[in-house]
């Protein structure tokens, strides 16, 4: 049921059956990572949760950072190799708004991910997704909707633990390191 409300509010042709959510974590010390988790008929599915390092991105730029986890995750689509890669979601939540779901479209035009929809998740001062965000930048209550709501915040969570728990584990590896392991010839 929470599905099937989803896709009437969203305008969708069909309940959204693979959601795919992505969220961006760092600390400010000029390091990020992202969590991808996935949904399927409305439960997560562990086994095609991802997590990415930035490449490309100096410092901790939310909006390049989504456009390069989804334009990296657009490029695995196209590859095909990766067992959760080779599926195409039906759905795709953004933690953030209106400026993280524009990079992130633009980040898919061209690939062939392109017509998958995207919303970004707006939280309230609470932390909790209070509506959802389409590329024009219009915002859609979910609040009203109880199953919808519940199935957004229950994604929204899971995307945000995954997010943190990369980072903290990225953070514990340096915090155990010393710039002595890097030195090449003395390292470990």
């Amino acid at each position: 049921r929470a599905l099937d409300e989803t896709a009437h509010l969203l305008g969708l042709a069909a309940p959204p059956r693979v959601i795919e959510s992505y969220d961006i974590s760092n600390w400010g010390d000029g390091t990020s990572v992202a969590g991808m988790v996935v949904f399927e008929d409305g439960k997560p599915k562990k086994a095609g949760y991802r997590r990415f390092k930035m490449h490309t991105v100096p410092g901790t730029d939310d909006y390049a950072s989504m456009a390069e986890t989804l334009a990296r995750r657009a490029a695995e689509y196209e590859k095909g190799t990766n067992s959760q890669f080779k599926i195409k979601p039906d759905l795709l939540l953004i933690d953030g708004g209106r400026g993280q779901v524009a990079a992130v479209c633009a980040a898919l035009a061209g690939t062939r991910l392109a017509g998958v929809p995207v919303f970004g998740m707006v939280k309230d001062d609470r932390h909790r997704t209070r509506a959802l965000v389409d590329p024009a930048g219009g915002e859609i209550g979910i609040q009203q909707i109880p199953a919808v709501f519940a199935l957004v915040g229950r994604i929204q969570e899971e995307t945000h633990r995954f997010a943190i728990e990369f980072q903290r584990l990225q953070q514990s590896k340096q915090v155990r390191g010393s710039v002595l392991d890097r030195i090449p010839g003395v390292g470990e």
